[in-house]
């Protein structure tokens, strides 16, 4: 079922929707209703407050209260969604995310969260859009049907409602959802599926889609195969690639608008499926392994979104998409690879497969001279152990890495800066036989030593690492805004900052 959105000024105690969803604040005094939803409150009068006492209502954030309007107001089901005790956009983001999955059947529903400024328009859109996102791809008819079930009409309801700021945020707001679905879907197909041929053909049907009818925005796309690659000289892609039937390949986008006033390269992790190679996996840690390209899909879909909102800066990015397979032709510790660009390396662990490809596409990014590079990859296990599995590590020049930090803020993801020490440096150059040593089983840092070593192939150049290891698929049970299963995290994230520097 296809849900349209529409951005409109109403009572929520007037409106015809099936369902109404109200905010609810925890405040010491007990629950509040949040201002948008004042009028159910007045239509209930007295009866508010023992109402939601008797319901247990808190307005902590994740809650979710149903309950029958019973001809109090014109909807017939009212529906509380707590916001906790602040209403910033992150919090909103969040509540419009769990109302999303409160409401499962109705025909329509009108959305009484925060809403009075385009930042806020853009949180309870967005959220309400993540939230109900489902992956049903490949089960059969029935379930399918069943599990996608949504309503058919959503109404955002805003006081600014008519204001073009407003309306321009909540367009805005579709478009950066309809990425992050993207990416989801990308990183919830089976691994079988979604080969690196199969994940190239993906992206070429989504830049198809974006770029086709008139006033599209227009993005360049090329498919690199794995003879293209063998011709460049594309030496880490292809020795992680080589193992596996499914041969390598990589995608560059690039968006490039007349009125450009800077030039940001984006660099995306794209193995398709990660065994660890001949340095193989423990069963238990390859499941999930599919995910493994969620920094590829990630960087794709934000170019595509940058495009579609129009800002005016140029876009370039790689995604090299590889399988790291066990086979005759699998690359082996002791190797020494020569990178695009010569840069010579020791394989040390074939499971540290990413950097390799990274390093290839880096130097390729460098010879586009942008004004800074940004890549996102699901790098190090190193880094998910410290950070866990909301937060995401930022790493690289203190410049980038201060206003990557605030755009994320700013877009709802977590994010946290780390370093790269000095004596990182000393142990990425300690191979008697190469340039770099890609691996070194010293157990301390590994997600730092990871960063050290993509940044030799950076030419200087302004830069940060985005590792969102175990970001990208959400193994446990839905929150906020974020479904179990792909998650999408990071294009938010990037797109942010790319409006950061449209702003100048």
């Amino acid at each position: 079922m296809t849900t349209t959105y529409t951005l409109r000024s109403a009572s929520p105690a007037k409106t015809r929707a099936e369902a109404v969803v109200v905010g609810v604040l925890a405040t010491d005094k007990g629950p509040v209703v949040c201002e948008a939803g004042a009028d159910v409150a007045q239509a209930w009068g007295r009866k508010w407050a023992p109402l939601l006492s008797s319901l247990g209502v808190t307005g902590k954030p994740g809650e979710s209260v149903r309950l029958p309007a019973n001809g109090v107001i014109n909807a017939q089901l009212l529906v509380l969604v707590g916001l906790g005790s602040e209403p910033d956009d992150t919090s909103v983001r969040r509540a419009a995310g769990v109302a999303a999955r409160s409401v499962p059947n109705a025909a329509s529903v009108a959305i009484a969260l925060p809403a009075d400024t385009p930042v806020l328009v853009d949180a309870v859109t967005q959220g309400h859009l993540l939230g109900g996102y489902t992956y049903t791809a490949h089960k059969s008819a029935p379930t399918k049907n069943k599990d996608s079930a949504g309503p058919g009409d959503v109404v955002v309801l805003s006081p600014i409602a008519r204001k073009a700021e407003a309306v321009s945020a909540f367009q805005e707001a579709q478009v950066v959802a309809d990425a992050v679905r993207l990416v989801r879907d990308w990183v919830n197909e089976p691994p079988g599926h979604l080969t690196p041929a199969g994940f190239a053909e993906a992206v070429s049907e989504a830049h198809r889609v974006v770029t086709k009818g008139r006033g599209a925005p227009k993005v360049a796309l090329e498919i690199w195969d794995h003879d293209t690659l063998t011709e460049r000289g594309l030496g880490g892609t292809l020795a992680v690639g080589n193992g596996s039937d499914a041969k390598p390949r990589l995608a560059k986008l690039t968006w490039s608008p007349k009125d450009a006033t800077t030039h940001l390269a984006l660099v995306g992790k794209g193995v398709t499926f990660d065994s660890g190679g001949l340095t193989i996996k423990p069963a238990a840690t390859m499941v999930g392994m599919k995910g493994d390209m969620g920094g590829a899909a990630c960087v794709i879909a934000a170019t595509l979104a940058i495009a579609q909102l129009g800002l005016p800066i140029k876009v370039t990015a790689f995604a090299p998409m590889a399988e790291n397979m066990v086979s005759g032709s699998s690359f082996r510790p002791g190797d020494v690879v020569t990178m695009y660009g010569g840069t010579t390396v020791e394989i040390a662990n074939t499971d540290a497969e990413g950097r390799m490809l990274l390093g290839d596409a880096l130097v390729l990014a460098t010879e586009e001279s942008p004004d800074v590079i940004v890549d996102v990859a699901t790098l190090t296990g190193h880094l998910q152990l410290a950070l866990g599995d909301k937060v995401g590590a930022v790493l690289g020049s203190q410049e980038i890495v201060d206003a990557v930090l605030a755009a994320g803020a700013h877009a709802g993801e977590q994010h946290w800066q780390m370093p790269i020490p000095e004596e990182m440096s000393e142990r990425i150059k300690a191979s008697k036989v190469a340039d770099l040593l890609q691996h070194d089983w010293v157990r301390w840092g590994g997600g730092l030593m990871a960063a050290a070593f993509l940044r030799e192939f950076t030419a200087g150049l302004p830069w940060a690492h985005l590792d969102i290891a175990g970001k990208e698929i959400n193994t446990g049970g839905p929150y906020g805004h974020v479904p179990s299963g792909a998650t999408g995290f990071g294009v938010t994230t990037i797109v942010e900052y790319a409006k950061s520097l449209a702003a100048g």
